[in-house]
């Protein structure tokens, strides 16, 4: 019996002292916000409810324990409002990459074109998500591809402006030597373009991802009766139940957390970064 519980913990013993380093700092930094928040909240000072809320409403515990009920319309747990915020999310953000990265390149080739239409870039991405919303609902007129228009407005600037500066960052003995072997356009940019403008543009796409993640909760507490993070926050603030809207702003942390990481993952396996 012994060996056997040896066995047991001897992989989490090895994993720790591995990486307990690294893990313990953070989880002292969590604790001690949460135990902090919480001392707050039982004194009084404000009215927000502590953590401990969470467990002690029978509303969010509900929420907590139960995310993926479904009993139609609106009324559907965490886990579908999330989701369907994610897809669209997904949506918008496919599209500012693909429009990013392609007008980052022709823009970023082109020094004329760069000087033309470098103060429209910068003018329209100082406009803020909230601001295209009534513009989106006015020029679609539906909820569901004005929040997808108001996600692809928003994160589209970072990846072409990053993918510009990628492109024309590129050492001009580069380009001597593609000129020297007399490179085709299409060995140009797969040989020399694009892996040395790679870093600039995962830069520009993990920025892009966490504010297309923010514009779809602004876009979806402006915009009714949609399913969503950003209804469901509204719907609870209007109703009173604070607790929820922790519950949910928790969610949103943490898939914002996760979607960084994932891109981040993809930069480490496609431009993992150079020794």
């Amino acid at each position: 019996m012994q060996s056997r519980s040896n066995s047991v913990l001897s992989p989490l013993q090895q994993f720790w002292e591995k990486r307990g380093a690294d893990l313990l700092p953070p989880i002292i930094g969590v604790a001690t916000f949460l135990v902090i928040w919480q001392l707050v909240s039982w004194s009084g000072l404000t009215r927000l409810p502590g953590p401990l809320s969470l467990w002690t409403d029978q509303r969010t515990r509900e929420l907590l324990l139960y995310p993926f009920f479904d009993l139609g319309g609106l009324n559907k747990g965490l886990f579908w409002q999330t989701l369907a915020s994610l897809g669209r999310v997904a949506q918008g953000y496919s599209v500012a990459a693909v429009v990013g990265i392609s007008v980052g390149v022709l823009v970023g080739t082109n020094p004329w074109l760069n000087k033309a239409t470098y103060p429209i870039f910068q003018f329209l991405r100082m406009v803020a998500p909230l601001a295209w919303v009534p513009i989106a609902l006015v020029a679609l007129q539906q909820n569901q591809p004005a929040a997808i228009f108001v996600i692809f407005i928003t994160s589209v600037w970072p990846i072409l402006i990053n993918t510009t500066e990628g492109v024309r960052q590129i050492p001009d003995d580069y380009n001597n030597v593609a000129q020297v072997l007399q490179l085709s356009r299409k060995d140009y940019y797969l040989n020399i373009l694009f892996p040395s403008a790679l870093p600039y543009i995962f830069t520009g796409l993990r920025i892009a991802i966490g504010l297309a993640w923010l514009a779809i909760i602004a876009a979806e507490i402006v915009m009714s009766g949609i399913v969503g993070v950003g209804f469901f926050i509204w719907d609870a603030y209007q109703q009173n139940y604070i607790s929820e809207i922790i519950l949910a702003v928790l969610y949103i942390g943490g898939v914002g957390l996760l979607l960084d990481r994932a891109i981040a993952f993809l930069q480490s396996k496609i431009a993992p970064a150079r020794k």
